[in-house]
């Protein structure tokens, strides 16, 4: 994909990613490594969680949401500078096997006069393989301007 540049981006803007399905066998490995918590690790402990089964973590969930944002490509070649995240929510359990995506919408743009760049706020949805929302989060962006002289 080419370079996205501030100037190429419109409030209001939809884009979607790829979707990915969480193994059981990756559940339990970020677990290990990042929140090893006995409902994250051990599918009879998780049995008598609140959640009845294994359930992914949320950072995990946040993790995926960010591989599948730079594996579409979204910002092109560049990437995106990510300075913040407002409103993050973990609004549904993420099980073995559930299939993820995420829908991306411009919330609002702010070019800095000074900078060669601007400031964009995209809306992060993740949802699963039923359209359910599993998490939300507004990613606060630092997007290049288009440099002087190069066209378009």
């Amino acid at each position: 994909m080419d370079d996205r540049y501030f100037e190429d981006w419109k409030v209001g803007e939809r884009l979607e990613t790829g979707a990915r399905t969480l193994s059981e066998a990756e559940i339990v490995r970020f677990a290990r490594e990042y929140d090893p918590q006995p409902f994250h690790l051990d599918p009879e402990a998780a049995k008598r969680s609140p959640f009845g089964r294994l359930v992914a973590s949320g950072w995990q969930t946040t993790a995926l949401t960010m591989r599948l944002i730079v594996e579409s490509g979204i910002f092109g070649r560049r990437g995106g500078i990510g300075l913040g995240v407002d409103e993050l929510r973990w609004l549904k359990p993420v099980y073995p096997g559930d299939t993820l995506r995420v829908v991306s919408e411009v919330e609002s743009m702010r070019a800095s006069p000074e900078k060669p760049s601007g400031i964009c706020r995209f809306r992060l949805m993740t949802l699963n393989q039923d359209d359910v929302l599993v998490m939300t989060h507004v990613a606060i962006v630092l997007v290049p301007r288009r440099p002087a002289g190069s066209g378009a």
